[in-house]
């Protein structure tokens, strides 16, 4: 039986892989191991398979978030369930509001240039990387290191010694990027296992009849210099502290009260556990401070109401010069109240701003409609007698409309009164902002004489049919009748804002 011949070196890298497997977590070379994690990943599942647990483990909790530092520029920090959010000039968060496992959260949204963002960055980069090397560094190694093992067989029962220089190139591939991508885990195992398989890679090159010579280069990430050292987790006490130092930093006002109610709760609820002089000493300050803020709340809502009760008056009246003083004052108030609601304030000087441009733009209107005066009251005068016969051809409408009868001397008067009206009508040239009105009176009027005239056909054939075409007719025209006169009085008055 021909028995086949590796490379020492090969033999090495292979013993090597099997120790380092061994120290990854013991398991042998028929396990099945799934792929190398990425860092900060949890273990992964086999295809088709849910998250693992042990025998009897209920669901999975979520208390193996990384548990970041907000640094304030003022010193002080804030402990982050997860990494914080940047969203533009914000950075929005969860804090912790109890001091157990899993606790509630509470979403905080801060100014970004409340926070040193160096501090915190580097507070963070040492968090994810300890939460790693605690957490999945030792399972990521123990798949490297089966991987690898896996890879050594697959070169055992290659004969092409081209492909076995492939595979383990693959293999050198995966090593040298391996401390990169895992906060440098197990740096110097895997620069040993690098050093064979490069001994290995020249045997196999030589076996293969290549005088090529390569010349590899590893580079390894250097340890984190000057990382920010990580804080203990903070205790009850501290967390409430945290709440309160957060309530003091946010600007909204809602939220401000959200975090300090939620501060009492925790005071009330744990007072037993607490030192008892700090907790009261807190409690009284907790409750002055709601308290403040409900004080400033009603202040802010009383000026809100009484300006934009003064806003919507001036506005109807287009007293563009009193809705600036009215801002003014809203400025006045605001500074003499301490500027505690900006958001507030910022609501209620656009909703002024709103009124004033309308109250501009019906002193426009105003303007406009003195000017077009002379030409108004000229057409209001002509009009006069065919809005007064307007009025006397709605009698005759409905009854067309409801099929209520409409005998001959009816239907002749609706017909001459709506002739009489469009011949007025027709010798009027309305002003420019009349002309659409006008002309709906004259659609309308046109309509109520068809009404009569296909009554009249209906009744002369006794057809119920046409009668109803009719009272179609009627009830359209009634409708053009309506707006028409809504329309056209409108005009004749000075505007109002709507």
């Amino acid at each position: 039986m021909h028995t086949r011949r590796f490379p020492a070196a090969t033999v090495v890298f292979f013993a090597l892989s099997m120790a380092a497997r061994a120290v990854a977590g013991g398991q042998t070379a028929s396990e099945q191991v799934p792929r190398t994690a990425a860092p900060g990943e949890g273990p992964r599942s086999s295809p088709g398979e849910g998250p693992r647990s042990s025998p009897g483990e209920g669901p999975r909790s979520n208390d193996d978030a990384t548990r970041l530092r907000v640094f304030l520029t003022d010193g002080t920090t804030l402990v982050s369930y997860g990494e914080p959010a940047r969203v533009g000039d914000r950075i929005i968060f969860s804090m912790p509001t109890a001091s157990t496992p899993n606790p509630p959260l509470h979403l905080v949204n801060l100014p970004a240039d409340r926070v040193d963002w160096a501090r915190t960055d580097r507070y963070a980069a040492s968090a994810r990387a300890t939460h790693y090397l605690q957490t999945q560094a030792e399972m990521d190694y123990a798949a490297l290191s089966a991987s690898l093992t896996e890879t050594l067989n697959r070169v055992a029962l290659t004969d092409d010694p081209a492909g076995r220089l492939g595979i383990v190139q693959r293999a050198r591939q995966v090593l040298s990027e391996w401390p990169l991508t895992h906060y440098n885990y197990r740096a110097a195992e895997v620069r040993q296992m690098i050093g064979v398989l490069d001994e290995a890679i020249a045997d196999l090159r030589a076996a293969s009849g290549s005088n090529r010579i390569e010349l590899m280069v590893n580079t390894f990430p250097a340890p984190l210099e000057n990382g920010e050292p990580l804080l203990p987790e903070p205790t009850l006490r501290e967390t409430i502290e945290q709440m309160l130092t957060a309530a003091r930093t946010v600007d909204n006002a809602a939220e401000r009260t959200s975090l300090l109610g939620t501060a009492l709760t925790a005071l009330e609820r744990d007072k037993e556990t607490l030192p008892a002089e700090w907790a009261k000493a807190t409690g009284t300050e907790v409750r002055g401070a709601i308290q403040l803020e409900q004080r400033i709340d009603r202040s802010y809502g009383t000026l809100t109401k009484s300006t934009m009760t003064l806003a919507t008056r001036r506005a109807r009246l287009a007293d563009v010069r009193g809705l600036e003083r009215l801002l003014a004052r809203v400025v006045q108030r605001d500074q003499a109240l301490g500027g505690r609601r900006p958001e507030a304030v910022t609501a209620l000087v656009a909703a002024v701003q709103e009124k004033l441009d309308a109250a501009r733009r019906l002193q426009l209107a105003r303007d406009r409609w003195a000017l077009r005066a002379p030409a108004i009251a000229k057409y209001r005068v002509a009009m006069k007698t065919p809005m007064t016969l307007l009025a006397q051809i709605k009698s005759p409408l409905e009854s067309i409309k409801s099929l209520a009868g409409s005998s001959p001397a009816s239907l002749a008067s609706l017909q001459r009164a709506s002739a009489r009206i469009l011949k007025l009508a027709a010798a009027i040239t309305p002003p420019d902002e009349l002309t659409a009105a006008h002309a709906l009176l004259v659609s309308a009027v046109q309509l109520a004489s068809n009404a009569a005239e296909l009554r009249r056909d209906a009744t002369a054939a006794g057809d119920i049919d046409r009668a109803w075409n009719a009272s179609s007719a009627a009830a359209g025209a009634l409708m053009l009748v309506a707006q028409a006169r809504t329309d056209i009085q409108a005009l004749l008055r000075p505007p109002q804002l709507r």
